[in-house]
């Protein structure tokens, strides 16, 4: 039996997840849940997976919790930035699902990688953010990270064995690998006249044609910043060079990514988009195990279709790419300067447009400064979000 910690369990990844190990409750046990605010859906796992300890990040929530519990629980019930580190850390945890969405969920997965705990990597922050460090520390203390997003792990799954054992400091070229293709279907709005963007609301911006996820990595997908991070993403787990990989435009999001070999050979993983098969594959991993997803029907998927990403289109992309060939600085800016934008467009206070933007003047105030420590990075993320927050000041006075 394995013992999972779930960070972010009433979140989109955190709930499949928990829907695949209920699947397989003979060989995991969600010991641990992990949420901010939502007392109720947390009530309802609790009761549900039975949970040895139930953590709220937020004090008051935590509180509420315990009184919904009834007398007759188990379930310990505890908040605080200390009890997280302890929950992540304890010798009873054998592997950790990080899926809390944005910087919040760097402090835990990091802390979790140090003791050595198998990590299920679902939080894009702390490889854009803390990319080397991340990596550095995994290597040292032997932690095994496997990638959770669909198109990492669609990477992953077309790589040689002795790769995938080498994450963060593989060679690709030694292996006779010449690309990494990251597919992205382009979001809601890959056909929508350019000139109408500034119409577009915080509602159509969540409708993703083709996965269910949470508003903010919904309006991620909408400006393909989360195609962006991903980029990141890849440069580190895979130890890519700019040259070796490449962003393709595929909208049935069939094809979840592909690796190409120098004999010209392309090995790709493909798969009907529900985050259940990744995640599988990753709680189980070597092996395979039930995820609950429908096996891929090729006569309904019909045709398959490919194009190159339009940054006129997708300036946040375009950012990203080039956030990542400038170093560790550009890359956590950048991503603390998205968090705040998004947030202020989904609640409706600046243009859909504003958050490329927004994400522009911060890239272009970037000064190079040493980042050795996770304290450095933390340090620059706060300075990156209160500049992002003076341009959007900015443009709230200029409307």
């Amino acid at each position: 039996m394995e013992n999972l910690v779930v960070l972010g369990a009433t979140g989109s990844i955190g709930t499949n997840t928990l829907d695949v190990v209920g699947r397989n409750a003979e060989k995991f046990y969600a010991h641990t849940l992990v949420a901010n605010t939502n007392v109720e859906k947390m009530l309802a796992l609790c009761v549900k997976h039975k949970p040895k300890i139930a953590h709220m990040v937020c004090e008051a929530s935590a509180l509420k919790l315990q009184k919904r519990l009834t007398s007759s629980s188990d379930i310990e019930v505890t908040t605080g930035v200390d009890n997280l580190i302890a929950h992540v850390t304890s010798n009873s945890i054998d592997t950790v699902m990080a899926a809390i969405v944005g910087a919040a969920g760097l402090i835990p997965t990091y802390e979790a990688v140090k003791a050595g705990k198998k990590i299920l990597l679902a939080n894009k922050e702390s490889l854009v953010m803390s990319g080397r460090l991340f990596m550095e520390a995994a290597r040292a203390s032997g932690s095994v990270i496997l990638p959770v997003d669909s198109e990492h792990n669609a990477i992953f799954q077309c790589l040689p064995e002795q790769v995938q054992s080498e994450l963060g400091h593989c060679n690709l070229a030694s292996h006779g690998i010449s690309h990494v293709l990251l597919t992205g279907s382009g979001g809601p709005f890959l056909t929508r006249e350019i000139s109408t963007f500034t119409d577009i609301t915080p509602e159509q911006a969540c409708k993703h044609p083709n996965w269910s996820m949470g508003q903010k990595i919904s309006v991620d997908s909408a400006t393909m910043m989360n195609k962006g991070l991903e980029y990141i993403e890849a440069k580190w787990l895979f130890n890519t060079s700019p040259k070796q990989l490449q962003v393709v435009i595929h909208p049935q999001s069939v094809i979840h990514s592909m690796v190409q070999y120098r004999d010209g050979s392309v090995v790709a993983q493909m798969g009907n988009p529900d985050m259940r098969t990744p995640i599988a594959h990753c709680l189980s991993y070597p092996k395979r195990i039930s995820s609950g997803v429908e096996p891929l029907d090729f006569f309904k998927v019909g045709q398959l279709s490919f194009s190159e990403p339009d940054y006129e289109r997708f300036p946040c992309l375009k950012l990203a790419i080039e956030a990542c060939e400038q170093g560790q600085e550009a890359t956590t800016v950048l991503n603390a300067a998205n968090e705040i934008a998004v947030a202020a467009f989904l609640e409706n206070k600046i243009a859909f447009t504003d958050i490329a933007k927004v994400n522009q003047a911060c890239m272009s105030g970037v000064v190079k400064s040493q980042l050795d420590t996770i304290g450095d990075i933390i340090e620059l993320d706060i300075e990156a979000r209160i500049m992002a927050q003076a341009e959007i000041d900015k443009l709230l006075k200029g409307h």
